[in-house]
């Protein structure tokens, strides 16, 4: 008993009481700030298309949410999926390594589509491209060119001259590309696959423009 009691009148007991104190406060911290954003992101999301159903499921605990909507029948669009990661702001121990790894946020969406598109095409910032980005599967067949898009470099690649010219004129009708990071076309599998930073307030002002052009680059609209 009086060993416990010379323990705790060391200071290094109350340094470790306000260390434990403060990790807790960080736990409830990031827990609410990711739950915030969670909700945010995936309200403006469904603002943009306009499901007739939607599923919500929480994946890898405090980090991410998957979202699986259904569409109306008629649409360009037959189902969007969605995954959103966060930055473990729940663990300030890891947060910090998770920071220079990761970076930050990511929202990943995939749109299913119920017409091929006319050609394979892909916005992709040049930073992201270099940084841990995806590895394009079909590069070495694709032509490539590099373009300026807001205050951002982004790789612009394409299968054919008509979607490279849909995708120069979206940028040039939406100069600012907001959260967006990568937009990829994939006539193979029927699939737009975009990828964004999730911040609060953003994700309908820059999934917006995209989803509102998609059905310009469908097979049907070169009749």
């Amino acid at each position: 008993m009086f060993e416990y009691e010379a323990i705790a009148r060391q200071p290094i007991f109350y340094l470790f009481i306000a260390f434990s104190a403060l990790l807790s406060f960080g736990y409830f911290w990031g827990k609410r700030v990711n739950e915030r954003l969670f909700r945010s992101a995936f309200e403006e999301l469904v603002s943009v298309v306009k499901p007739v159903e939607q599923t919500f499921t929480n994946i890898g605990g405090l980090i991410g949410y998957h979202a699986n909507l259904v569409m109306p029948k008629k649409g360009a669009v037959e189902s969007v999926n969605a995954t959103i990661t966060f930055l473990p702001r729940h663990s300030w121990l890891w947060m910090p390594f998770s920071k220079l790894i990761r970076k930050y946020d990511r929202l990943f969406i995939t749109l299913q589509l119920r017409q091929t598109p006319i050609a394979e095409g892909h916005l992709i910032e040049a930073a992201y491209a270099r940084f841990r980005g995806p590895k394009i599967t079909n590069a070495a067949n694709l032509h490539h060119e590099q373009i300026p898009w807001g205050n951002r470099d982004f790789i612009l690649y394409h299968g054919s001259n008509r979607i490279r010219d849909r995708l120069r004129s979206f940028v040039a009708n939406h100069p600012d590309p907001g959260t967006l990071r990568h937009i990829a076309i994939v006539p193979e599998q029927k699939k737009c696959f975009i990828f964004m930073i999730p911040k609060k307030g953003q994700v309908a002002r820059s999934l917006s423009p995209v989803y509102q052009w998609i059905p310009t680059v469908m097979k049907q609209e070169e009749k």
